[in-house]
């Protein structure tokens, strides 16, 4: 796939299908985007056009005060 080309009907339909299962075993945005060579944007698009659930942000969190 070209970088930068255009992906519409059967062949997005298809690469939305396989980042989602690929996104739902554990992958993320960044990893797919880099593996595919297309923006963090057009991937995380991809999967919500896809109606795929998105998981929350990674990283510390703060614990509340109490």
């Amino acid at each position: 796939m070209k970088k930068g080309a255009r992906i519409t009907g059967v062949a997005r339909e298809k690469l939305a299908a396989e980042l989602s299962k690929k996104y739902e075993k554990g992958q993320s945005i960044r990893s797919l985007a880099e593996a595919t060579g297309r923006s963090y944007g057009f991937v995380h698009r991809l999967l919500l056009d896809s109606d795929v659930t998105l998981r929350g942000r990674g990283g510390a969190t703060r614990s509340k005060k109490k």
